[in-house]
């Protein structure tokens, strides 16, 4: 397709993956409203950083409420909590045969789906390393799981068709019919990285220790549990297995779940998630209700308990709000 591909959140995952279509030659614009962001992609391009790779491109930036036109192919980068409130504000330039591809964290695709409607949603699941340094720099930390797949099941020329361009970025993405089960194995992940951010220490030395290993169980089995009632079959990537943090695993199969996961975090130069720098360094609220908090909802709607993924949320909004530090002594209230 020679339309441009609209990248709506031009932060560490948008930015990235945005960087390396522009590089090879696809049109991509950039749409965030951030606007020093906005000025330096169009002064001096989109710079992607780090052991992976270093380069610069030239880039088209403008802020969405500069945007004009309307769009086939909107990928969506924003942080999950501002999903509904961005979705409402691309509608209107997104073309009738469009669709909004979420590159997010969390259960986005209903929410993108009850704006612009499920025929015009993609799912997406990524968990590539990526930081947003400052105005026209991107962090990319290391590489990780990409993958791509309808909401309904099906394999369209459409989702082949991103597939392809995915594979510009990430040479493995993957081409599924089953991407619930990922982004449910995402909300696995992702639930054992908030644990982490509720300290300072980096993911992998956090997943290693032995000593939280009984927190690490115990918050795995509540979101399978859940993702099990729904009869959702979760999918494992980057060390992370479902299958390990079930309730009637073995203890080895999940210390070795959670070694391969801190083993694949070694490889990468983004040493502490996304979710702690929100706390520790740029001081603004997580994507926790957008993640931990669904899976608690999910819980509550089907009866089943989830006491260890509430404290959870409890404790980052604890530290969101300065009433907690971020400490091992934090992580350790969740075993109580």
């Amino acid at each position: 397709m020679s339309e441009p591909i609209v990248i709506w959140g031009a932060g560490a995952v948008g930015g990235t993956i945005g960087a390396y279509w522009a590089r090879a030659g696809h049109d991509v614009l950039f749409v965030d409203n951030v606007s020093d962001h906005v000025a330096a992609m169009n002064d001096t391009g989109l710079a992607i950083e780090g052991p992976i790779e270093q380069f610069t491109v030239a880039a088209k930036a403008a802020e969405p409420g500069h945007l004009k036109g309307r769009f086939r192919r909107i990928v969506l980068g924003v942080k999950a909590h501002h999903t509904e409130a961005a979705t409402h504000m691309l509608a209107p330039h997104l073309a009738e045969d469009g669709f909004v591809l979420s590159a997010q964290n969390g259960l986005n695709e209903p929410v993108i789906a009850r704006v612009v409607g499920e025929r015009r949603t993609m799912g997406c699941f990524v968990n590539f390393g990526a930081d947003w340094l400052g105005p026209g720099r991107i962090l990319f930390g290391g590489r990780g799981a990409v993958v791509v797949g309808e909401i309904d099941g099906t394999v369209t020329p459409r989702a082949r068709d991103m597939h392809e361009l995915l594979q510009v970025f990430e040479p493995n993405a993957v081409l599924t019919d089953n991407i619930w089960g990922f982004l449910w194995g995402k909300l696995g992940y992702g639930s054992l990285l908030f644990a982490t951010a509720l300290t300072n220490e980096s993911i992998r030395d956090c997943l290693a220790s032995s000593r939280h290993y009984p927190i690490f169980r115990r918050v795995g089995e509540e979101v399978n549990a859940v993702a099990d009632a729904k009869r959702i079959k979760c999918l494992g990537f980057n060390g992370y297995d479902p299958a390990a943090f079930r309730r009637d695993a073995s203890e080895a199969a999940t210390r070795a779940s959670l070694q391969a996961m801190s083993d694949h975090n070694k490889k990468s130069a983004k040493s502490h998630s996304g979710i702690w720098r929100d706390l520790a360094v740029r001081k603004r609220k997580t994507e926790v209700d957008a993640q931990v908090g669904v899976v608690v909802a999910e819980a509550k709607a089907l009866g089943i308990a989830t006491p260890t993924l509430a404290k959870l949320a409890q404790l980052i909004h604890d530290i969101e709000d300065g009433k907690r530090p971020l400490s091992l002594d934090t992580l350790d209230l969740l075993a109580a």
